[in-house]
């Protein structure tokens, strides 16, 4: 099954910050909506930032969640964080939703309905994304693309 929609994000901020802070707001908006989400990350680093910031990015917020361990145990949580340079760890689980960090296009992305790429500022960010949205393009897809302020 290859995603029914793709869309781009395109942030103006240029820190790797400021994408984390956008994907927890995805993740929360989607969860809020009862959507089950995968969160895929660049490297473990990043999925364990993103793991610390959807536990305080807003006051009061509540996005149940879990980093997918090793040896391949199923996650219970409705927001799953994956790594790309994560060996040994659990295949994401089916989600509605697939938040792209990575750099390039995980090769599971057909299993989600919907694919989130968040772009950042900086001319390699925006290179990146320029090739993912090749990608896609080449995928038969055609991504939707969001300037966010």
């Amino acid at each position: 099954m290859s995603p029914t929609r793709v869309t781009f994000y395109v942030l103006t901020g240029a820190d790797s910050g400021s994408r984390l802070g956008y994907a927890c707001r995805l993740a929360e908006k989607a969860y809020k909506l009862q959507h089950r989400i995968h969160a895929h990350a660049v490297d473990s680093s990043m999925a364990r930032n993103l793991d610390e910031l959807l536990w305080t990015f807003r006051q009061g917020s509540f996005v149940p969640h879990e980093l997918l361990a090793q040896g391949g145990t199923p996650p219970l949580a409705p927001v799953t964080i994956g790594a790309a340079d994560a060996e040994g760890q659990a295949e994401p689980p089916a989600a509605d939703l697939l938040i792209n960090l990575a750099t390039e296009v995980p090769a599971f992305y057909r299993r989600f309905p919907r694919v989130a790429e968040i772009i950042d500022g900086s001319p390699a960010g925006r290179e990146a994304g320029r090739a993912r949205h090749r990608f896609y393009r080449a995928q038969g897809l055609e991504p939707e693309t969001h300037e966010v302020a």
